[in-house]
């Protein structure tokens, strides 16, 4: 199997992608659900930091600091750091925002990895939906140093317009602030991992290809 297939199974496995008939946030009636919060041992999150270093390398993105929003992205971005040194023999450093400015000791937003002016970081994320957090970290960065944010890694692309918009989240981030978003896997390729017989799941195929066809970009 390719990574992208195991990585399929992987969420299977965990219980982090379902199928049936579920109410999004957005209202939408889906035939899958993806729930991150169920990679919860060290066996998992090991695995998970596997991933994303395997796509940061098929996609050529170039780091030389991990970035994780607080609060999901800090496991994410440390376990992807400790990944990609284990499995790729490349060291880069980690770091994470603070929700609140620490006024004592080092005080600061940030914890781990100084950043500089034209340090190379991507940002490591679990899934995107409307592109908000990007929005939140993107001028958090930014303001910290003038860094070179040369891409933003998560594990699903949904591959699915907004509400009010044809586009994607991940095309709208990509036209607003030019930063590309690689997802692990797409909802394409896990409707090709379901033909294939990579994990169960054929008798959802009809909602999931119907789904696509409405709300795909």
């Amino acid at each position: 199997m390719t990574y992208k297939e195991e990585f399929i199974r992987f969420m299977v496995e965990c219980g982090v992608l379902t199928f049936g008939e579920f109410t999004l946030k957005s209202g939408r009636k889906a035939p899958y659900f993806i729930n991150a919060g169920n990679y919860k041992t060290g066996k998992q999150l090991c695995r998970l930091g596997e991933y994303y270093a395997a796509c940061m390398k098929e996609n050529g993105m170039e780091a030389e600091v991990l970035f994780g929003p607080a609060y999901k992205g800090i496991s994410l971005a440390a376990a992807a750091a400790v990944a990609l040194w284990k499995e790729h023999g490349t060291e880069v450093g980690f770091c994470y925002d603070r929700k609140e400015v620490k006024d004592h000791g080092e005080g600061g937003m940030l914890v781990g990895s100084a950043l500089n002016d034209g340090t190379k970081v991507v940002i490591i994320e679990d899934v995107m939906t409307s592109g908000k957090a990007l929005r939140e970290v993107y001028p958090k960065l930014k303001s910290m140093a003038d860094v070179d944010i040369t891409g933003m890694v998560i594990t699903v692309d949904r591959q699915e317009r907004g509400l009010n918009t044809e586009k994607s989240a991940v095309q709208e981030v990509k036209e607003e602030f030019g930063v590309d978003v690689k997802a692990i896997v797409t909802m394409s390729d896990i409707i090709d991992a379901i033909e294939h017989g990579v994990i169960e799941g054929k008798e959802y195929l009809p909602q999931m290809r119907a789904y696509r066809e409405q709300y795909g970009v």
